[in-house]
């Protein structure tokens, strides 16, 4: 890494200021989405991050700039005049995340954005830069760190620490501190557990931070003085969560559990000594957010946020150490407000943005000088940033900061519902729909039925999504369910899909096509497809269900259970022992007891029921499912007679992070779906996409 710049001033307009975030020209006709570049639904984001300093005093952008550098760190004066700097560039990584300490100082990680994840882990440091640009300083190495460039940051901790806390810097406190965790293997489970050091941002020099903790710690909560109130440990498949209230001088603990689970979840903790934990309740155990009662040693009865069809999935925002609101997720994102005026703000907030969701964050927030920071966005705007500053004249409280993908065209995305429908057993069976334009009221469209990885989490929320916007430019009804085994609907969903790889799991995806064939929104044309467990449902899909499909697309794609769950001395993975040991048998299968089962449901075995045409995708480098699951099923569909389109990608990994890589396999699988789903009214179409 060489810095290219410190503390460049840039001599535009707020809006201008990150050169091009505003180079939207909506005076003009909106293209038809067929003909949208494929760019526009590949790139990465304009503008990654932002973040408002503890004060509001300053605004801190994470964005590539101009000339298609890689992304900087740039930091905005919130004044009467407001002047843009780049204060960090790197010539070959990007910044990562990225933390106020203060007004005047932030810290940030490297990373380098254009490697998929699954490769293998890669320290990211950590950096520390004035607002102004001044005073570059490496805190923690990374990984890959030459000699040379250690000398010139001068020394810093090894790589094995990593960022735990930033504490907010109250009146009479040092504020210039962060806290950090040393890292070892916990040789009980092999994985990490952390030893917490208090870490001075000038001078890059560390001292313990004497929590006295139990050892095995994995996780920590903290309160805004940095203050660890909260320590959870693992040890062997034991998981337990420990306390210590303002005041106390022990650890005592509250409740323990299994890898798999605890009997409730702590979400966060305020300088009251509140701790808000989540639990599930009612038949469908839906996750609800609730305080701790320490008297009597349980989670309160009384729901704090409940929402019925969802897990609450709820964030506790704070403001100075001060509890103020609660975010959460349903089928979109909500906040709910402890704070009256933040009640109102958000009023005003949502009167002047009335399409899609408003997020904001806030400082000083509820005063009458509070600095908010707004992101609006929705299923067909990707997000924009505005500032709102109390202080400032009415005429100037309003101040834009750029939109995420400037490039994107509201007017030519395609809109997304959620539909609640039945699986063939009864069980309740989310299903996302992107309808595509272009399709007339009542006229159904060909489908592709989009499966998420995972996949054990959330498939989708309702929001800006470059595949599904992509194929839906390109005439196709998107279908996503989310399959049992998916979170966010309930533990009971999430966990009836344990041990069902192939089998109700897959029966779900082909009940959500059913239904929209039922509903005349999909016709009889239909193509499969999907990433990492996608991938694996892809395939199992065409063996299983065979006659639904016309077609397939997996990439990344797991192939073999036996090799996934017990893994193999020759194959490269990144699965850990403590996810094979304990995990993996729970919620995939265990490799000697259900062998049968494993092999019944590897596609890998499956190859000679699979007629469809198939396309298939690797990364070459990639860990989480190494090339080998790819290469062993296109060995046994060639040995079956039906070889598939196969592609490669070098230097890639789980997931592509090459512009020029993601817009190659969507330029293939544009013109295998069209091979496939397009009769000949539909070809003209299909040939004019991407010019």
């Amino acid at each position: 890494m060489h810095p290219i710049s410190a503390a460049r001033r840039c001599a535009l307009s707020f809006a201008l200021a990150l050169a091009g975030l505003q180079t939207a020209a909506l005076a003009q006709p909106a293209p038809a989405p067929a003909t949208v570049p494929y760019e526009v639904f590949f790139k990465d984001t304009t503008l990654a991050e932002a973040r408002l300093s503890p004060t509001g005093k300053r605004l801190a952008v994470a964005a590539p700039g101009a000339e298609g550098r890689r992304v900087g760190l740039y930091v905005f004066e919130l004044g009467a005049k407001i002047e843009a700097r780049r204060v960090v560039q790197f010539s070959n990584d990007d910044v990562g995340s990225f933390q106020w300490v203060n007004d005047d100082k932030l810290v940030f990680s490297a990373t380098d954005r254009r490697i998929a994840s699954g490769t293998h882990y890669q320290a990211s440091g950590l950096f520390s830069v004035a607002a102004d640009g001044s005073g570059v300083r490496q805190l923690v190495q990374r990984e890959h760190d030459a000699e040379s460039e250690r000398q010139a940051f001068g020394a810093a901790l090894p790589f094995n620490h990593v960022l735990l806390s930033v504490p907010f810097p109250h009146p009479g406190e040092p504020g210039n501190r962060v806290l950090v965790g040393r890292y070892g293997l916990n040789n009980s489970n092999n994985t990490s557990a952390y030893t917490p050091y208090w870490l001075n941002i000038d001078t890059a020099r560390a001292q313990p931070a004497t929590f006295d903790e139990p050892r095995g710690a994995v996780n920590f909560l903290f309160d805004s003085h940095g203050e660890a109130r909260l320590v959870v440990t693992e040890k062997d498949n034991e998981r337990v969560v420990h306390w210590r209230g303002p005041g106390e001088k022990t650890w005592s603990e509250l409740t323990r559990g299994t890898l798999m689970g605890l009997p409730f979840v702590p979400v966060s903790v305020d300088d009251g000594g509140r701790l808000f934990v989540s639990r599930l309740e009612g038949p469908q155990r839906y996750e609800v957010l609730t305080r701790f009662d320490f008297q009597t040693k349980a989670p309160e009865p009384r729901a704090l946020l409940s929402t019925p069809g969802f897990d609450a999935d709820g964030v506790v925002i704070q403001d100075a150490g001060r509890t103020v609101g609660l975010r959460y997720q349903t089928d979109a994102l909500s906040t709910a407000w402890f704070d009256p005026a933040m009640r109102e703000f958000q009023k005003l907030v949502d009167a002047r943005f009335t399409e899609g969701v408003n997020v904001v964050s806030c400082a000083r927030c509820g005063k009458a000088d509070m600095v908010a920071l707004v992101r609006n966005f929705s299923d067909r705007e990707p997000g924009e940033y505005w500032i709102y500053r109390g202080s400032a004249p009415e005429a100037d409280r309003w101040q834009p900061v750029g939109r995420q993908r400037p490039e994107v065209d509201t007017r030519s995305m395609a809109g997304q519902e959620l539909h609640r429908i039945k699986a063939r057993d009864g069980a309740d069976l989310p299903v996302w729909l992107t309808l595509p334009q272009g399709v007339a009221p009542g006229k159904p469209a060909p489908a592709v039925v989009l499966v998420h990885g995972g996949p054990f989490s959330r498939g989708r929320t309702w929001n800006w999504n470059g595949w599904a916007q992509f194929l839906a430019s390109r005439g196709y009804l998107v279908i996503e369910p989310e399959f049992r085994g998916s979170e966010g609907y309930g533990d009971k969903h999430y966990r009836d899909g344990f041990r069902q790889w192939g089998l109700a799991m897959q029966d779900d995806v082909a009940d959500a096509l059913r239904w929209a064939q039922g509903q005349k929104l999909a016709t009889d044309r239909a193509c499969i497809a999907g990433a990492s467990y996608g991938g694996y449902s892809t395939l199992m899909g065409l063996a299983k269900d065979g006659a639904l499909y016309r077609c397939g697309v997996a990439w990344l794609g797991v192939t073999d259970l036996m090799l996934l769950v017990k893994g193999d001395t020759w194959v490269d993975d990144d699965a850990g022992s403590s996810y094979r040991s304990y995990m993996a048998p729970q919620m995939i299968g265990d490799a000697a007891k259900d062998e049968a089962m494993l092999k019944a449901n590897s596609p890998v075995l499956l190859a000679d029921r699979i007629r469809a045409p198939l396309l298939m995708a690797y990364g070459e480098r990639d860990r989480r499912v190494p090339i080998e699951h790819g290469e062993r099923m296109r060995d046994a569909l060639v040995k079956a007679g039906r070889p598939p389109e196969w592609v490669t990608y070098r230097g890639e990994a789980h997931g592509f992070g090459n512009l020029d890589n993601k817009v190659d396999f969507a330029k293939r699988v544009e013109a295998f779906l069209a091979k496939h789903l397009k009769d000949a009214a539909d070809a003209p179409a299909a040939q004019q996409g991407g010019q």
